[in-house]
């Protein structure tokens, strides 16, 4: 793959489970908390932990996957539905689970795939159950401060 072409097309961040999520030009990233202005950061998602993890600060999802989703299912799935915070172009986020990688200048850590659940299918529709299965996006853990801006290069550490 070229990196020369992976970047951020969306940010996205939710007040609160029951909150839509909200496009941003800009966010900040937070070690052992997460995007600020997240529902996560604030512990309050629908799968904070009751002790902070680093799974639960970041998530990714690729623009390709969620386009495919809406194309195959005949769904109008959007990011929006998705309830992902950053959205990738060019690079297959699956690849960048155990792998350290940097969005802009701020260094994260990918985890674990982000399968779909059944929270995700009642709030949006029931075919991403089936329909994202390993297509569903990256958790990550924030691993240094700053600020993530949608058009960010994404490249793995050498």
């Amino acid at each position: 793959m070229n990196q020369d072409i992976w970047r951020v097309t969306q940010i996205l961040t939710a007040e609160s489970p029951a909150s839509a999520m909200k496009l941003r030009a800009e966010v900040r990233a937070v070690p052992g908390k997460g995007l600020d202005g997240d529902r996560y950061f604030s512990s309050t998602g629908t799968f904070s932990p009751t002790r902070p993890s680093p799974d639960f600060e970041i998530t990714f999802i690729e623009q390709e996957q969620i386009e495919a989703f809406a194309r195959e299912s005949r769904v109008p799935f959007t990011s929006l539905h998705a309830r992902r915070n950053i959205v990738t172009e060019g690079v297959r986020v699956n690849s960048l689970v155990g792998i350290e990688f940097y969005v802009g200048k701020v260094r994260i850590r990918g985890i674990r795939l982000c399968e779909p659940c059944n929270h995700l299918a009642k709030i949006s529709f029931p075919e991403t159950l089936e329909g994202l299965v390993h297509k569903g996006g990256l958790r990550a853990q924030v691993l240094s401060e700053g600020l993530i801006r949608v058009g960010d290069a994404i490249r793995v550490i050498a």
